[in-house]
């Protein structure tokens, strides 16, 4: 079973690192020499509330691997649903996955992302490698502009397909640092740049979590009509605090994911 978990989030980090030059960089310059303490918190996956590839068709995979559902978030504004799982393994990443709520967004962009799902094959989605296969369509950059003036969700979920759209590093496992103040420091000394949406640090220890990320990679993405250089994948790093019964918060704010959700959009 653990093979099999391991297998699947070795396979989702490497197809991350393709798009996602800086994760490499990040990971090394928070990494101790002395062991390996980069630790993945959790990923996040997108999707669309289509019945072919909805976030429980999503899940299923990750259930089938012994995951349990463990709360569920609402993004009124962003028309987004979301629910984390996790595993009874405490060192196996939590998985947090969203999907966009077509029937809250415009005529023009239900049909663009229905059309764009039509075309992947039903097995598709339950084959093994369906969270790190990307896309399974071809959209011109017209396409994506048009999906990018209403969801920016919408437009990178179109241009990259299925993968992490971010990984996590738990800042409670770092040897060289004790806050996230220190690890937003260390990044930006090294030239990184941060999320501020919501500030730079989103969520306290009174919420039991502190978030922070690095701004998505600026790399190319081969549309049908020609290359075009937009935001990929991001880096997100938590801090979790400990609850009045003494253990570890593992869930998400809602509030402050709200913000993360932000690392990916265009500058």
């Amino acid at each position: 079973m653990h093979t099999c978990v391991k297998s699947l989030f070795e396979n989702l980090w490497q197809n991350y690192l393709t798009v996602t030059p800086s994760a490499r960089q990040v990971h090394q310059l928070l990494g101790s020499s002395q062991k390996d303490d980069v630790i993945n918190d959790h990923i996040a996956l997108r999707t669309f509330n289509l019945p072919k590839v909805n976030l429980d068709k999503l899940a299923a995979h990750f259930l089938a691997l012994g995951y349990t559902e463990c709360g569920e978030y609402h993004f009124e504004a962003k028309k987004l649903y979301a629910k984390h799982f996790e595993h009874a393994d405490t060192s196996l990443p939590k998985v947090f996955i969203s999907e966009l709520l077509l029937d809250k967004c415009s005529a023009s962009l239900r049909e663009t992302i229905t059309a764009l799902v039509a075309q992947i094959p039903d097995d598709a989605v339950t084959a093994d490698n369906f969270l790190y296969s990307g896309t399974h369509w071809q959209i011109d950059g017209a396409t994506y502009a048009a999906l990018l003036a209403e969801s920016e969700y919408a437009a990178w979920t179109a241009a990259w397909g299925y993968r992490a759209n971010h990984f996590t590093v738990n800042v409670n496992d770092l040897q060289k640092f004790d806050s996230l103040e220190q690890v937003n420091e260390a990044l930006k000394s090294a030239g990184f740049l941060l999320n501020t949406s919501g500030g730079e640090i989103k969520g306290t220890p009174e919420v039991y979590l502190e978030q922070s990320s690095t701004l998505a990679d600026i790399v190319p993405v081969q549309f049908s009509d020609g290359e075009a250089q937009i935001p990929s994948c991001f880096y997100e790093f938590a801090r979790r605090y400990t609850l009045p019964n003494g253990k570890l918060y593992t869930g998400f704010v809602a509030a402050s994911a709200d913000k993360i959700f932000e690392s990916t959009n265009a500058r």
